[in-house]
């Protein structure tokens, strides 16, 4: 085993094989937190950006927090269970892209699927970029190095996920379930605190929000409608994510289906119980909170009426609250805050088990290469993984890891998908409607339809106010970054149909040539020239001659001569080459015995020498490999090398026999070698080694 295999056992761990797909299979209680992570992380932020968007009215509009809540956990329940529906119609893992390709069309399933792509890689720049933000606040060895550090965390997830779905779900589940435990624990603590009457306040209660320019005075009903449709278009925020576990049915243990749409409905109901209890909270406990740019927190004052200034540090939503809920009790405030950076960081892990599954049907349909559809030693699909990474870390670099800049850019791509979404199962429930005859069918079809239509108009309504709200503010880069791999998908898979098509067998495609015209390059007299003249005998063609290009007279002098001494029974032709070319004048000679006889068949033997050594294959071979690289785009030349085995190439073979004679860990359990207590006895009458030495 070489170096390289070293390493990559280490890193990724032993290989496994195709058999042993169904280990790698997850359970509910490992798949929650695998395909959750994103969609729980949203919750640390959508409630910030629900108050940041109402603060522009001032404190009062806060009134309205509870009720934009209950407006993003409807839409939330009415995606999850249209989800739920969608795992059960197309468990095959193509999700958003399979519903809209099925019913809307290849257009629409296209558009779907390059919306998902950006929307994970933004999802994986978005989470490191954040939780590297927050661990530089506490850790000076980040600080001003945030882009670095964030590429190393993806790289490391990278890692992770490539030694296998399963082994990094295992990983993730404590700090994801640690996540879900501190903050649900938070809100319950603070609620028995509320009703016992000793919940506190929070550190921004005493502070007041002068009202932005243009919100002075009295709003009037048209504004304040703009402003609660942003503010509720923001905290769709927590919506992201959701659409992660009909992508990833595939990773699911048997029955997936059903797994999969019970572990979409915990996600739900855990996400909606979250983000209701954060926002009550803070709306209970006098929160104030304003976007953190220098000119919102100079609306910031104190109750006399100062300002806070610019030292001002302006805790997160949830900071706050578990500061305050916790107040006696340190720990617990540590905790929730711990858990929040960390689940930051791991919601990239989504994008990291979807991206790839998604990039393996879009590979397996012929819209992406198809490496992409290839499973690795650990059967992840270690090509979207590595992709997926790469170009994360390429958003990371050139946004220099600032999320403020990437956080409002995926919410545009969550939003198509959903939108295509909801109208492909539309169109999924009519189309079986026309045939389902069954009473107590066709009425869960109609509900079904029904779900999906006000699906459709709520997330309709909150990606036209997205578009309209951010569009200036950086949605246009995602936009543009769809149409790019809109297009890109496109041209791959007319590059696919054509080379197809051009494969197709054809009538004449059985035909035999009319004649074989065999050509044995020469450079030297020697046994690989010989196996070469041999081989190429074996083969019985119509013409068989000998090429030696001449670029040296003497040189070729000399092997004439000892052409003829050796009296080889196959006749050599000498290529005259006026400048030292050994290319061109065997390509042009192929293409002109071809132009001759256009229905023939001319086949090029070149000699090479099999080597051991790294090394010395750069000593070797190079002009053979040039002239291989030129005859192949020759029409009707056939290039075939007669190699040569060299002394040093035993050590290539004895690498080889010892790689596949190795006994691995588990080779013995497997019954691939017998262990020493298990090895047959010797024949009977068989006498010992050395015991007869006449």
């Amino acid at each position: 085993m070489g170096v390289a295999d070293v390493s990559k056992r280490i890193l990724l761990g032993r290989k496994l094989r195709s058999t042993q797909l169904g280990e790698t299979l997850l359970p509910k209680r490992v798949a929650l937190p695998v395909f959750a992570s994103d969609a729980l992380s949203s919750v640390a932020y959508a409630p910030d950006e629900v108050f940041i968007m109402l603060s522009v009215a001032g404190v009062t509009a806060y009134a309205w927090s509870w009720k934009i809540a209950i407006g993003v956990a409807v839409v939330m329940l009415t995606v999850v269970t249209s989800y739920r529906q969608n795992v059960h119609a197309y468990p095959s893992g193509g999700g958003d892209y399979e519903v809209a390709t099925v019913n809307l069309g290849p257009t629409a399933g296209v558009t779907v699927a390059s919306a998902l792509l950006v929307d994970y890689v933004l999802t994986v720049a978005v989470s490191i970029s954040s939780g590297v933000q927050n661990a530089a606040s506490a850790l000076d060895f980040v600080s001003h190095h945030e882009a670095f550090w964030a590429s190393v965390l993806v790289l490391l997830l990278a890692a992770l996920n490539l030694r296998g779905v399963r082994e990094s779900g295992t990983f993730f589940a404590i700090p994801t379930y640690g996540f879900m435990a501190g903050v649900l624990g938070m809100a319950v603590w603070g609620a028995l605190r509320s009703l016992h009457g000793t919940l506190p306040s929070v550190e921004s209660a005493g502070l007041h929000i002068d009202k932005a320019p243009g919100y002075e005075g009295k709003i009037t009903t048209i504004a304040l409608i703009f402003l609660l449709a942003r503010a509720f278009s923001s905290g769709c925020a927590a919506l992201t994510g959701v659409e992660a576990i009909s992508n990833g049915v595939p990773a699911f243990r048997k029955p997936k289906s059903r797994n999969a749409a019970t572990t979409l409905l915990l996600l739900g109901t855990i996400a909606i119980t979250m983000l209701m209890s954060i926002i009550v909270l803070a709306r209970t406990m006098d929160l104030k909170y304003v976007d953190p740019s220098p000119d919102s927190l100079a609306r910031l004052r104190h109750a006399d009426g100062t300002p806070v200034g610019k030292g001002y540090d302006q805790h997160t939503v949830i900071a706050q609250i578990a500061r305050a809920v916790f107040n006696d009790f340190s720990p617990g405030f540590y905790f929730v805050i711990a858990m929040t950076g960390i689940i930051l960081v791991l919601a990239a892990n989504t994008a990291f088990n979807g991206f790839p599954v998604l990039a393996s049907i879009l590979a397996r349909d012929g819209f992406l290469p198809r490496q992409l559809a290839s499973r690795g030693d650990r059967l992840a699909y270690s090509n979207g993984i590595l992709i997926l990474a790469f170009m994360a870390v390429g958003l990371i670099v050139a946004f220099d890891a600032q999320p403020t800049r990437l956080i409002q850019l995926y919410i545009v791509g969550v939003f198509v998908s959903f939108n295509l979404s909801q109208l492909g199962m539309i169109r999924h429930w009519t189309r079986h409607l026309r045939t389902e005859t069954d009473p107590a069918t066709r009425r869960r079809m109609f509900r079904s339809r029904a779900i999906n239509t006000f699906g459709l108009a709520m997330t309709a309504v909150v990606f036209v106010i997205v578009l309209l709200t951010k569009f200036l503010a950086g949605a246009w880069i995602a936009i543009l970054a769809m149409g790019t791999f809109f297009m890109l998908m496109q041209s791959i898979r007319r590059h696919y149909q054509n080379v197809s098509d051009e494969l197709a067998i054809e009538a004449d495609d059985q035909v035999l040539p009319t004649r074989v015209h065999a050509i044995v390059l020469v450079s030297k007299i020697h046994k690989p020239t010989m196996r070469a003249l041999a081989y190429a005998k074996a083969s019985r063609p119509n013409v068989l001659e000998a090429v030696l290009v001449d670029v040296d007279a003497a040189s070729t002098a000399r092997i004439l001569e000892e052409w003829d001494e050796r009296r080889i029974d196959v006749p050599l032709k000498v290529l005259y080459s006026p400048y030292r070319e050994i290319i061109r004048p065997v390509v042009e000679y192929t293409r002109s015995i071809r132009d001759a006889n256009p229905r023939g068949v001319v086949a090029v033997y070149i000699p090479e020498y099999v080597v051991g050594r790294w090394w010395e294959q750069a000593l070797h071979n190079q002009t053979a490999l040039r002239l291989k690289g030129r005859l192949l785009f020759t029409q009707g030349v056939m290039v075939t090398s007669v190699p040569f085995q060299l002394h040093s190439s035993a050590l290539a073979r004895q690498r080889a026999e010892r790689s596949v004679d190795q006994v691995r860990a588990g080779d013995v359990r497997r019954g691939r070698v017998l262990s020493r207590s298990t090895k047959a006895p010797p024949p009977p009458g068989s006498s010992k080694p050395g015991a007869d030495r006449r």
